[in-house]
């Protein structure tokens, strides 16, 4: 599913968390260069049945928690403590965003290529050049911290992309992703910080169904409103 940026930018939350609940992992040992770590990395995730984390998202200046779960080939969902009862759901053919402040569901039909997916992995491969953004060794997750990781930037190839780099911050140790910083071209910034991962639990689709609550505003299609 590919979005232009003034959806993105007036859609940015909804279409951020299924961009960019890919918070899985690959260190590959004697990998010497960005892109082949990169595709690494899209092999690994290749090699997921599900998964569940604790997601800290910041958008511009706005803190956002929630928990994340992931089962392939493309189901997600995002249960939000911050706003709290927030909701965010994509079962491989609908996304559904639940905000719960203005009590109002949006709706999206949303078929085709999941960017949660090794496959989305590899179309950010395509539309974005992978670099080094610190060299190959390990540099702190931030500085002065004792957490280290190896960082990634992607820069888009044209200008069409809705992010205009993407950086990930990847833990050598656990082999996996810790950060994903992702710059739209006005400069707005979405931070999303995995931690707490659970591996392959033996989730179910039943996990990613999902009643709208009575009452709420519906708008279906959002993402091609005026």
């Amino acid at each position: 599913m590919k979005l232009n940026i003034k959806c993105f930018m007036k859609k940015g939350l909804c279409v951020a968390a299924l961009i960019f609940t890919a918070g899985i992992s690959a260190f590959a040992q004697g990998i010497t260069t960005a892109n082949e770590f990169f595709k690494a990395v899209s092999d690994k995730y290749a090699t997921f049945k599900d998964y569940q984390a604790v997601v800290d998202i910041k958008i511009g200046n706005t803190p956002m928690a929630a928990t994340v779960t992931y089962m392939a080939p493309d189901k997600m969902r995002m249960d939000y403590t911050n706003p709290a009862n927030q909701t965010i759901v994509y079962d491989g053919k609908k996304l559904i965003c639940y905000l719960p402040e203005s009590a109002s569901v949006l709706t999206q039909d949303a078929t085709g290529a999941n960017p949660t997916t090794s496959e989305g992995l590899s179309l950010l491969r395509r539309y974005y050049t992978v670099s080094y953004e610190k060299g190959q060794g390990k540099v702190p997750l931030d500085e002065g911290s004792d957490e280290m990781v190896i960082k990634l930037i992607l820069w888009r190839r044209t200008a069409s992309e809705s992010f205009r780099n993407i950086k990930m911050s990847i833990d050598p140790d656990t082999k996996l992703i810790r950060r994903i910083v992702a710059t739209t071209p006005g400069g707005v910034v979405y931070q999303f910080d995995f931690k707490n991962y659970e591996l392959n639990q033996g989730l179910t689709a039943k996990r990613f169904e999902y009643d709208i609550p009575s009452g709420a505003n519906n708008y279906d299609n959002f993402l091609f409103a005026d």
